[in-house]
């Protein structure tokens, strides 16, 4: 053959019907550096819409578009692929991010690699850049970094191949006290992830199988030697192509802390109730059955608490009063408090208790109850019944006492017996109505003892039983609750005189 013969070379209409449809963009190069032909997917990898678009050459190709790695690093003159291409360099899988230079804003991701196809003399004929556009894939990543960081549920991501973590978000960090520093590059049996966890071994495995790990309580140890409650799940994802295990976590150590809280709330309400001095009880509200009674309260009624708890007030016919009690119940029953009521209990020996009972709805155990105090006043009751016994004994003979202390001793007997007199005009005698009458006039014990031929000792006494009868403890008293029933001194006495002398 003449070696001066032309060596037959790639027929490029051929070549061009063949690589039209692929999906890959392919940019053909002539040996020379001019663009000589584009695909549609090439076209559309770069938004353009015509050959025109990329440029006629490759020096051109770079004055449209400025490359960069993907750290950031723009690509400089000689280091496109292109460039590199037109010398003869092979490109298997370089990532690049390409903005067209008049809109610096605009960036999209190709993975590019060459391809040299040679003449029948093994010479370069036609240099072939191929382009995946992996913009959309990067896109959605950047989407999911962004949505990762932000998202204020705490979360962890880390490589199958060597579990270890590569991304840690803000919440984790915040729930953990830990640094990126502390967390990156570390592997999960370093951070403790499953350490304190019962079913650790088993989410373990998991992971080195690349499984789903089910949600599970886990401890997390942090940097000032506690721990912190969560439960954490895990879900394979891939990073760029790099498979990997995302860890979501739900902090429940608030939920731990108020736990604790409430628990030592019970406690030290369990033992305020238990050791009180003061009688004390817990019944449901819907049926009033004892759910608990103190030490107190069993010593009060003389019961076991065997045959209190599970019965009722009625049950144990507990409360003298039924109809009193009945009323306390629907109080409670209309969430209306009852305070310091007057009720006589039954107590187990026959005998009874003067008590005050006061009772308010509580939540115990997402349970409506009723907490009953119940005061033992028996005693008192005696005392003061004894006390105004005292007092009538004292006011049977005034003769030695002066009228200040006769008026304070019939005070103290109104007081503790609780009741107010209600004598009317009608009940007095004709010696008080006398009395009465000159209290109205204004006249003095002295100028009483005058008008009645009485000594001041004497009036005295008759001035303290009438105040007794009408329930007052002083003249103006007296003098208001005589003109209230039309009776006003010496005219209303003689009246009252000859009242009493037609009745008799």
């Amino acid at each position: 053959m003449n070696e001066a013969a032309e060596v037959p070379r790639i027929n490029r209409a051929v070549l061009q019907q063949l690589i039209a449809g692929l999906t890959d963009g392919l940019i053909l190069v002539e040996p020379d550096g001019r663009i000589s032909w584009a695909n549609e997917a090439a076209l559309m990898s770069h938004r353009v819409e015509d050959l025109a678009g990329l440029g006629e050459t490759v020096a051109d190709y770079r004055r449209r578009f400025t490359l960069r790695y993907r750290n950031n690093h723009t690509l400089d003159e000689g280091q496109y692929p292109l460039e590199r291409l037109l010398g003869e360099e092979a490109l298997d899988g370089v990532t690049i991010e390409v903005s067209p230079t008049s809109d610096p804003d605009a960036c999209w991701v190709h993975v590019v690699r060459t391809l040299i196809l040679e003449d029948a003399g093994a010479k370069p004929d036609v240099l072939v850049l191929i382009i995946r556009d992996e913009t959309p894939r990067y896109e959605a990543e950047k989407r999911f970094e962004k949505s990762f960081n932000a998202n204020p549920a705490p979360g962890l991501i880390c490589r199958l191949d060597d579990q270890r973590f590569i991304r840690v978000n803000q919440g984790f960090m915040e729930m953990t006290g830990l640094t990126q520093d502390d967390v990156l590059g570390k592997m999960v049996e370093e951070i403790g992830l499953f350490s304190n966890c019962e079913t650790g071994d088993d989410a373990m495995i998991k992971l080195a199988e690349g499984w789903v790990i089910r949600q599970r309580e886990a401890l997390i140890p942090l940097p000032d030697g506690g721990d912190r409650l969560v439960i954490v799940a895990g879900e394979p994802i891939p990073v760029g192509e790099v498979p990997c295990m995302l860890f979501t976590f739900a902090d429940l150590d608030g939920r731990r802390k108020a736990q604790n809280a409430l628990r030592q709330s019970e406690e030290r309400f369990s033992k305020s109730f238990r050791l009180s001095p003061a009688p004390a009880a817990i019944t449901r509200l819907d049926n009033f059955v004892f759910m608990e009674v103190n030490e107190a309260f069993l010593s009060l009624s003389g019961r076991k608490i065997e045959s209190v708890i599970g019965k009722t007030a009625a049950d144990l016919k507990l409360w003298e009063d039924t109809k009193a009690r009945k009323e306390i119940e629907q109080n409670l029953r209309d969430n209306v408090p009852v305070r310091d009521v007057a009720m006589r209990m039954m107590l187990a020996n026959g005998d009874t208790a003067e008590c005050l009972v006061s009772a308010e709805r509580v939540e115990i155990n997402d349970h409506a109850c009723v907490l009953w105090s119940v005061q033992d006043v028996t005693e008192r009751r005696r005392s003061e019944l004894e006390l105004i016994e005292a007092i009538e004994s004292v006011m049977a003979d005034t003769s030695w006492f002066s009228r200040t202390v006769v008026d304070r001793l019939a005070t103290l007997r109104q007081a503790s017996t609780g009741k107010s007199p209600s004598a009317e005009l009608r009940d007095l005698s004709e010696r008080e109505c006398e009395i009465l009458g000159l209290i109205c006039d204004g006249l003095s014990d002295a100028e009483m003892g005058d008008a009645l031929c009485l000594s001041r000792h004497t009036i005295r006494n008759h001035v303290a039983s009438l105040y007794n009868k009408i329930g007052v403890n002083r003249r103006a008293a007296a003098v208001i609750w005589a003109r209230e029933r039309g009776f006003s001194g010496k005219g209303s006495a003689s009246a009252r005189k000859k009242s009493n002398g037609k009745k008799r």
